[in-house]
C-alpha cells in the first residue's frame, strides 16, 4: 500500500524563510500542491521574528486566491496573543473567500511570547480555554452573551458566518500531556511540533487515545497529525546540509537536524514518514526548507501521489 493511502499529508507555504520571500514561488507551491493532490496547505504564525515571515491570514487569503480545493490551514496561531474575537471574524472571513476550507490551528505559545506582548502569564489555560468558547459561540450564534473570569460578551455577534457547519476545524498543538489531553476534549485535530522527534510523538499518541476515549470521541475521525522539516535529494549530504542550514538559522537548534528533522534520498526519507505513521501519525505536514518548487514535486513522488 503507498504511503498516500495510508496517510493524509499537507504541505507547508514557503511563508517563512532565512531568505527574501518570492511571491511568485508561493503561488507556484500552492497550485503545484493542489494538482498533485496533497490535503492542506499550511502557514506557521511568527510575528515577531528573526527571518523572513508572512501574516499566517494575509498568506492563506493568497493561497485561497489562487487554489480552488485545497484545505487551509495555520499551524498554530498563539491565541493568547490575540483577541478572539479578532480571530474569530478572521477566520469566519478566510472560510468565506475560500468557500469553506480553513483550519485553525491553536496552542498557548511560548514564555518569551508573553513577556514579548506584554500578555500576562497568570490564568494562560483559563483565557486559552475561554477563547475557543467564545469563538465558537460567534461562529454559531447570531447573538452572543458570554461572561467568562476573562472574557464577557454582551449581545453582540458577527453576521458573516464560516461556510462550514457547525464550524471550521480547530486542532490545538503542544506536547505536554496537559495540551494533549486538551486537545482530545476541546479540539477537532491535535498536531505535534516540527522540533519533536518521533520518539516524543510517539510517546504522547497513546495518551491522547486514552483521553479521546474518555472524552468519547471517535478516534477515527481525529486527526493526528505531525510537522516535519524535511528535505529530499539523490545525494543525502545535499539534503542534511539543507535541513542543517535551517535548524541552525531559522529554528536556532542545530542539534535536532537528526533527531527531529527528516532528510536523506527518497527511498531514506520515505522509511522514515513510514516510521511516523507506525507510532500514530494520520496526518503529516511536510515543511520543506529550501528549494520549494523542486521539493514539491520530490516529495510528491516519495508519498506516491499522482
Amino acid at each position: 500500500m503507498r504511503l498516500k493511502d495510508k496517510l493524509a499529508f499537507g504541505m507547508v507555504l514557503p511563508n517563512r524563510s532565512p531568505d527574501p520571500l518570492d511571491m511568485a514561488v508561493v503561488r507556484s507551491v500552492a497550485q503545484r500542491a493542489e494538482a498533485l493532490g496533497f490535503q492542506d496547505l499550511w502557514v506557521s504564525e511568527n510575528t515577531l521574528d528573526h527571518v523572513y515571515s508572512l501574516d499566517p491570514i494575509v498568506a492563506l487569503t493568497y493561497a485561497a486566491a489562487v487554489t480552488e480545493t485545497i484545505r487551509l490551514g495555520v499551524s498554530v496561531v498563539t491565541l493568547p496573543m490575540h483577541s478572539p474575537l479578532h480571530v474569530a471574524h478572521q477566520i469566519s472571513s478566510l472560510d468565506t473567500v475560500s468557500h469553506g476550507r480553513a483550519i485553525l490551528g491553536i496552542g498557548l505559545g511560548r514564555e518569551r511570547e508573553y513577556r514579548h506582548f506584554q500578555v500576562p502569564l497568570e490564568h494562560r489555560v483559563r483565557r486559552f480555554r475561554e477563547s475557543i468558547e467564545l469563538i465558537k459561540a460567534l461562529w454559531m450564534q447570531p447573538s452572543v452573551r458570554y461572561r467568562g473570569d476573562c472574557y464577557q460578551l454582551e449581545d453582540a455577534g458577527i453576521a458573516l458566518k464560516p461556510v462550514q457547519k457547525p464550524h471550521p476545524p480547530v486542532w490545538l498543538g503542544g506536547m505536554h500531556p496537559d495540551a494533549v489531553k486538551r486537545a482530545a476534549v476541546l479540539g477537532d485535530g491535535w498536531m505535534a511540533g516540527g522540533t519533536q522527534s518521533a520518539e516524543d510523538f510517539s510517546s504522547c499518541v497513546p495518551l491522547l487515545r486514552e483521553a479521546l476515549e474518555k472524552a468519547g470521541r471517535d478516534l477515527a475521525a481525529f486527526p493526528v497529525s505531525k510537522r516535519v522539516y524535511i528535505a529530499v535529494d539523490e545525494k543525502p549530504g545535499v539534503a542534511r546540509a539543507e535541513l542543517n542550514r535551517w535548524f541552525t538559522e531559522v529554528n536556532r537548534k542545530p542539534g535536532l537536524t537528526d533527531s527531529a528533522g527528516i532528510h536523506g534520498t527518497p527511498a531514506q526519507v520515505h522509511e522514515q514518514l513510514e516510521t511516523l505513521r507506525a507510532a500514530g501519525a494520520t496526518h503529516i505536514l511536510l515543511n520543506a526548507v529550501s528549494r520549494y518548487r523542486e521539493q514539491v514535486e520530490a516529495l510528491a513522488e516519495v508519498i506516491d501521489l499522482g
